[in-house]
């Protein structure tokens, strides 16, 4: 099957791109400052991402992901996580108990330091117990600047 590469431009925050096949998102990654502005996709996809990192309020619930790959309890995080309303947070405690898990704060966690479907699968609406928890190589100022994209 072929995969299709779409790249994404988010003014103010860099350009990202994504890799679909089937028509499902296979991997979508944050937007990240470049050097130079790459030619963004007509993919409607990228549309809609342009326009969420503008302030638009999109889910992105229609938008289907290439899971074969996950576990049960995986499938159920990312369930989980794409019902987490915009401008909402929880611990990883409340995100595997509502995966089915409760004791499960751990692999919740571990499992968000590895997502591969940025923004469609909002982990960055997840957060430590004890605050506000790191965001992997882009860091907390990275997932606060998120948050607070979503309070609009």
């Amino acid at each position: 099957m072929r995969v299709e590469r779409i790249v994404y431009a988010a003014p103010g925050w860099g350009s990202g791109e994504g890799w679909l096949t089937g028509g499902r998102v296979v991997e979508l990654g944050h937007p990240r400052a470049a050097e130079e502005d790459e030619e963004t996709s007509a993919h409607p996809l990228a549309q809609r991402l342009a326009a969420w990192f503008a302030g638009t309020d999109d889910a992105f619930l229609d938008v289907e992901l290439e899971l074969e790959w996950c576990t049960d309890f995986q499938r159920a995080l990312v369930d989980a996580l794409r019902a987490v309303p915009r401008g909402e947070t929880v611990s990883y405690g409340e995100l595997a108990a509502l995966a089915g898990k409760p004791r499960a704060a751990r692999a919740a966690g571990t499992f968000c330091a590895r997502n591969r479907f940025a923004i469609l699968v909002p982990c960055h609406r997840v957060v430590a117990a004890d605050g506000l928890g790191g965001y992997g190589s882009l860091g907390a100022a990275f997932k606060r600047r998120l948050l607070a994209l979503e309070q609009r």
